[in-house]
């Protein structure tokens, strides 16, 4: 295939037919995703930026609902791309899950702009006092937000799955090529959050929330147009097993029927095909890792099952999930670190003395654009000084391996947490010197305390949120990479249900009798510092839980039979680390 110039790894059009390399894929292909990926970031944090304000000022709602519907909400949006992944690994692929999704997407966008312009469906307002909403008017607000989250969760594992598999794995210079896309696709995800936080969150808070909405939901339709555009010289991955999701129960099932078993001295006495049943299939053939050793007994031959045995392709498949689950574990506590971002950094924010000059106010979210910000200086620098730079020290084709990259930004992360605990002690005290009570009494303190912790928080992101998204997509078994990117995504909405749920236990927990509550609804009058210094241990104690896990993680290593030969898919960074993180 490789002399008639069709890509190597068995990629398609639209229609099923073989695509030449020269014409299709790459970064020309990307170019077409790119901004769909900026708009729809732009929307999602247009909306998750602000939203808290809008929950407390226009539907009344007080602190601790604001924050766990915030959070409930940004959870769903990142939970559903299980769902999605599923069904585009399982039944209608990458590109047909998007499209569907896309259009749901927008519907609950154009619902949401209306929920929030038309007058009927909104809060009545006199001389700046809002009335509470109705039953159907929240109704609808909240009906609007979960059909934007259910359109997420088709839309957001496959379409930077699909925007990787416009490279193909066997050309050497593809493969060079797609070390950096992960990076330039979350620069183009950053630049949509920066225009939402600096622009999208002014818009809302001062020409009007209907139009704060408007602008990304015109984007979102434009960008579609773009993806569609490319359709001709996209590349489609050919589902190879009908339910790949089936060998997570079927290795386990047999493993335990056969679980009296006898496993073999060598490895290689397990069930495996041949060589030439890969060259047929055009799959990828995974080789065998001594971890979890308890599923090998499903490739034991003449097992009692009653059915063939599994394959060690398969087993290792089901190693490579649970050790994914593993790593996912220690990543719940940096995602509930994130949340603060959109919720209790805001309404702190709001306490503080925002003017910049005689008449303008910052919006309290706008300093979220700090975090964007820190991350669109920090990735050029990362991708093209830093890991040149140690590539060279470290012969690593990523300059250091991807744990040892998740491990530095969950570093960075607890750093900036510490930070967000001094600055809040600090604000408590000044409002005890100058006895500040009132709820909407502003600190005397200037808002941009905050934005040591903002911008740290950007920076770990280039380090751990482009790194997870790459790592689970690496390490996915072949038919299961949009379901591998879910344990990204997943990880984040988890992280926020985890936010909600020690929000609300917290302030449980601590506003009883006489004790102030650590996040009450005047936080001028609560301890947010001791919830932040809370969060500051656990974080700690994680980044224990992170250096043990990923001292245990074995990355996988498959190779392809091709008729020319074989091709060897193994990285070079199977060495372990002085902190023996290991890749």
């Amino acid at each position: 295939m490789e002399t008639k110039g069709f890509t190597q790894d068995g990629t398609v059009d639209l229609r099923g037919r073989p695509v030449l390399a020269s014409k299709t894929g790459k970064w020309n292909a990307c170019a077409f995703l790119v901004g769909y990926e900026a708009f729809e970031r732009m929307a999602f944090y247009g909306i998750a930026s602000n939203l808290v304000n809008y929950l407390t000022t226009q539907l009344h709602e007080d602190t601790v609902s604001s924050v766990r519907n915030v959070n409930s909400w940004s959870g769903s949006v990142w939970i559903t791309p299980i769902l999605g992944a599923y069904i585009a690994d399982t039944y209608l692929g990458r590109f047909w899950t998007f499209t569907v999704s896309s259009l749901i997407y927008v519907m609950g966008m154009i619902m949401l702009t209306t929920a929030v312009s038309l007058k009927s469906l909104k809060p009545t307002c006199t001389n700046g006092i809002c009335n509470k909403a109705s039953t159907s008017q929240v109704a609808f607000f909240y009906i609007s937000l979960y059909t934007i989250a259910l359109g997420a969760g088709g839309t957001k594992p496959n379409i930077s799955t699909f925007g990787a598999d416009q490279f193909d794995d066997f050309n050497p210079h593809e493969k060079e090529l797609k070390v950096s896309f992960f990076n330039w696709w979350m620069f183009s995800s950053f630049l949509g959050a920066l225009f939402a936080t600096l622009g999208l969150v002014y818009i809302q808070e001062n020409l009007g929330w209907g139009l704060g909405y408007g602008v990304p939901t015109v984007g979102l339709l434009v960008s579609l147009v773009v993806f569609y555009l490319g359709t001709p010289i996209y590349r489609h991955k050919v589902r190879k097993t009908k339910s790949p999701a089936r060998d997570l129960i079927q290795v386990p099932v047999t493993a335990f029927k056969n679980r009296k078993l006898q496993l073999p001295q060598n490895p290689c006495q397990l069930h495996e095909h041949e060589p030439q049943y890969y060259i047929n299939s055009g799959k990828r053939q995974v080789h065998y890792t001594p971890i979890f050793r308890f599923l090998d007994k499903a490739a034991v031959k003449d097992g009692n099952s009653g059915r063939p045995p599994c394959t060690v392709t398969q087993v290792e498949g089901t190693k490579l999930v649970l050790g994914m689950m593993l790593i996912w574990l220690v990543t719940l506590v940096p995602s509930t670190i994130w949340a603060q971002i959109n919720t209790l950094f805001v309404k702190q924010g709001t306490t503080l003395d925002r003017s910049l000059g005689s008449s303008f106010q910052i919006p309290a979210a706008s300093l979220g654009s700090f975090v964007t910000l820190s991350m669109l200086i920090s990735v050029p620098m990362y991708d093209r000084y830093f890991v040149p730079f140690m590539r060279r020290k470290t012969g690593n084709p990523r300059g250091i391996t991807l744990l040892q990259r998740l491990g530095i930004g969950f570093v960075i992360q607890v750093i900036a947490i510490a930070i967000a605990y001094a600055v809040e002690v600090r604000r408590m005290h000044v409002i005890r010197v100058h006895q500040i009570t009132g709820p909407k009494q502003i600190v005397p303190m200037n808002i941009f305390w905050l934005l040591p912790q903002y911008v740290l928080l950007g920076i770990a992101d280039v380090f751990n949120a482009i790194g997870l998204l790459e790592f689970f997509y690496d390490q996915s078994p072949e038919d299961m990479q949009s379901l591998g990117t879910t344990f990204f995504t997943s990880g984040i909405g988890i992280g926020n249900f985890l936010n909600s749920f020690l929000v609300t236990m917290v302030d449980k927990l601590t506003d009883r009798g006489e004790h102030k509550s650590w996040i009450g609804h005047n936080l001028n009058d609560s301890h947010l510092d001791y919830y932040y210094g809370f969060l500051l241990v656990i974080s700690t104690l994680n980044l224990g839980a992170f250096i043990w896990a990923s001292s245990k993680y074995v990355y996988k290593r498959e190779t392809k039979e091709v008729n020319e030969g074989c091709i060897e898919m193994e990285s070079k960074a199977l060495e372990i680390s002085p902190l023996g993180l290991q890749v």
